[in-house]
């Protein structure tokens, strides 16, 4: 077997080697590349659920939690899903080339900015196979080449994904090389891909907060980070009450598993005896565990109906915890403003929501909350590209540098100047003074 570092050297080569090729490729063979991948997977579905199948029961006989198997598992709508994705991605604007401004010197250079592909990108995720589809649709629609690293729990799935994606660029005439996969389990490629230096244009680790980190410690290239996703909702004053059930029961128990899943719910103490009593009991016969402050936890023990809800007093972590599973944390507080420095404190800058019929409040919350997707009457469960129109991401970036939010075509170019003269000199110095010559 090829050893550790040569296998990881290999993979890189194949990739920029074909980089100046993907510039060059037209917006045409890009999206038919896409669509007939669309189409393979169509067809071949029942090979990608018996591939999916062998790491679901490795998942299992490792203990896996069951919010991990649900990320895990490929079925017949999120293999719709996948072929929905590539369709998406073909259809949006092809940012390559594009000359976003230009304007004119006094000396009559012209300067514009044309968006440009970022090169090689590493990616590594753990146990959403459906991320292989969405990570390398959007490399090759902005002409990026990619080597994907998913988990070890998800190669089975990963590897038939792949192979379908390079018959897709076999096909078409896409360079196939741009796709790369790395089918070795062996943790150390990883950090050997991350010190190539000058060969790896950009790693974005997409999964759990000790991934991220990992990457981000270990890395001699620019890391685009995702750190773990405490998102929160604050029910105001003047909330719509019907408005806020269904918004926290929709981003607390449609899919707890996902980053943009809310955590903290936080609550006007007015609302107490009136929304806190009804939304308490919703989620409690949801299997929703609650943990509470000690006024949000006396109003569940002091009332015989709501009995059934299984409720625990908060500690200072669970407010900082990103359960990804049916746990709520709960906090309530006497004003917007304390809500705000609440999310300030506890928050991880990805998604948060404030339900309120007052404007002046929805706006002050929109200025202040200092988060990728700041939501007014609506669930954080958005935060997604596709979600957003934008057919697909790569992760969701809680940095502040080059992406923020969800990340998609325009995020995975980046804007270079170009310059149009007609023989201009810089200080009109060009012809060599006589006592050169």
């Amino acid at each position: 077997m090829v050893d550790i570092k040569s296998y990881a050297e290999e993979k890189v080569d194949l990739a920029r080697s074909v980089l100046r090729r993907l510039i060059s490729i037209n917006t045409e063979t890009k999206n038919k590349t896409l669509l007939r991948a669309g189409e393979l997977l169509d067809a071949k579905r029942n090979y990608i659920k018996e591939e999916n199948s062998k790491d679901i029961e490795y998942g299992k006989s490792q203990g896996l939690s069951s919010a991990l198997i649900d990320r895990l598992l490929l079925n017949d709508k999120r293999i719709d899903g996948m072929i929905k994705v590539l369709r998406d991605v073909a259809s949006l604007p092809d940012p390559v080339g594009e000359i976003t401004r230009m304007w004119t010197l006094p000396n009559g250079l012209q300067v514009g900015r044309m968006r440009v592909p970022l090169g090689l990108i590493f990616i590594v995720y753990e146990a959403r196979p459906n991320v292989t589809i969405e990570a390398a649709s959007l490399c090759m629609k902005s002409s990026n080449a990619v080597i994907l690293r998913g988990g070890k729990e998800a190669i089975n799935s990963n590897r038939a994904l792949v192979e379908i994606l390079r018959q897709a660029c076999k096909e078409t005439g896409f360079p196939e090389e741009a796709v790369q996969f790395i089918d070795r389990p062996e943790r150390e490629i990883v950090w050997e891909i991350l010190k190539m230096e000058g060969k790896v244009d950009v790693a974005i680790p997409r999964g759990g907060e000790g991934l991220i980190r990992a990457v981000a410690e270990n890395s001699r290239v620019p890391v685009i980070k995702h750190y773990k996703g405490v998102c929160n909702i604050y029910v105001d004053e003047e909330a719509d009450l019907t408005k806020a059930y269904h918004i926290v029961y929709n981003a607390k128990v449609q899919r707890p598993s996902v980053c943009n899943a809310v955590e903290n719910l936080i609550i006007h103490k007015s609302l107490l005896n009136t929304f806190w009593v009804k939304m308490a009991d919703i989620l409690g016969k949801a299997g929703v565990e609650l943990r509470c402050d000690p006024e949000s936890l006396e109003v569940i023990k002091s009332r015989p109906e709501l009995s059934h809800v299984k409720a625990v007093p908060a500690t200072e972590e669970d407010y900082y915890e990103e359960f990804l599973d049916l746990i709520l944390a709960v906090k309530t507080v006497e004003s917007l403003e304390e809500a705000i420095e609440f999310i300030e404190k506890y928050g991880s800058k990805h998604s948060d929501a404030i339900i309120t019929e007052n404007y002046t409040k929805a706006m002050k919350f929109i200025k202040e909350v200092d988060s990728a997707a700041v939501y007014v009457n609506a669930s954080t469960r958005f935060t997604d590209g596709n979600e957003f129109g934008l057919g697909a991401e790569m992760g969701i970036s809680t940095d502040k540098i080059h992406a923020r939010g969800p990340m998609a075509l325009e995020e995975l170019t980046i804007q270079k100047f170009i310059i149009f003269g007609d023989g201009q000199l810089r200080d009109n110095v060009g012809v060599p003074p006589e006592w050169m010559l």
